[in-house]
């Protein structure tokens, strides 16, 4: 497996831990943020394999998952906002150390919400915008409205899952998400509830985020059907997004939520051809 430098910036006596994957001269970057309870070294192998064309990775813990903390409780109720605030840090902590280069952000899932909000802060706070396209993949808004059938199920899953964090302090992890703090589960079921981000003005804000954008949906995904991913999008209405499917033909294995980070080699053609036309 490739090699990485394990860093980590620490802050109000917690700490913000991710992997760099550097490469000597490269002009192109990728900055990744995960999925939910997802760790950094899940994303190991497509790291080696973007390093391997020549380049530059970075890819977080996200608060309290892998080594970043504090790990969720009761005294740890943090949400969205402050994932915000950590990717915010991250950028301002390892961009400089990719001047002149592309940089493409890269959101899975969670780590996409959270890309999107910060984008959408900095262009409404008029602050640099220092990288030069964004990708979710496997990312879309889950208002239960658009599951069908499932739809009860989801919301009332978001509601149970919300009731059950506030009273025990935290989500300890029962058979989704991993243990996440009762701030991140509250605003990830405000998105099934309502399908828009629990922020109004950084929700209303996503239409003047401007830089290119492209949208991977991603075969056998259980939770993230590709309307989801268009009601995201459609957010975005000062760019135009490019959409790209993920297949498990193209990959050569099968896919879900998760394994496309793990069978990678099929979609890098288009993360490289996005970040050489951004």
């Amino acid at each position: 497996m490739t090699a990485y430098d394990q860093r980590t910036l620490r802050r109000h006596g917690q700490q913000l831990a991710y992997h760099r994957y550097p490469v000597t001269d490269a002009d192109t970057a990728v900055i990744l943020l995960p999925a939910m309870g997802v760790p950094a070294g899940y994303y190991r192998r497509m790291a080696g394999e973007l390093t391997g064309l020549g380049i530059d990775v970075t890819v977080a813990d996200l608060r309290g998952t892998g080594d970043s903390t504090p790990v969720a409780t009761r005294a740890a109720g943090y949400g969205y906002l402050d994932l915000v605030d950590d990717a915010d840090v991250l950028l301002d902590e390892v961009t400089p150390e990719l001047a002149g280069r592309r940089i493409l952000l890269l959101g899975h899932s969670l780590g996409g919400h959270i890309s999107s909000l910060l984008l959408s802060r900095r262009t409404a706070r008029g602050q640099d915008i220092p990288v030069h396209g964004l990708c979710l993949v496997a990312c879309g808004l889950p208002y239960h409205a658009l599951y069908g059938w499932r739809s009860p199920f989801l919301y009332g899953m978001a509601t149970s899952m919300t009731l059950f964090a506030s009273v025990r302090g935290h989500w300890p992890g029962y058979g989704f998400a991993g243990r996440q703090a009762r701030g991140v589960i509250r605003d990830w079921a405000h998105t099934v509830h309502h399908g828009r981000f629990v922020d109004p003005t950084l929700d209303a804000g996503l239409a003047e985020v401007k830089i290119p954008l492209l949208a991977v949906t991603v075969d056998g995904d259980q939770y993230t059907p590709p309307a989801t991913i268009t009601h995201l999008t459609d957010k975005f209405t000062a760019t135009e997004a490019t959409r790209f499917h993920y297949s498990h033909s193209a990959a050569g294995s099968r896919l879900d939520h998760f394994r496309w980070a793990r069978h990678s080699g099929g979609l890098l053609p288009q993360l490289t051809g996005f970040i050489n036309h951004m």
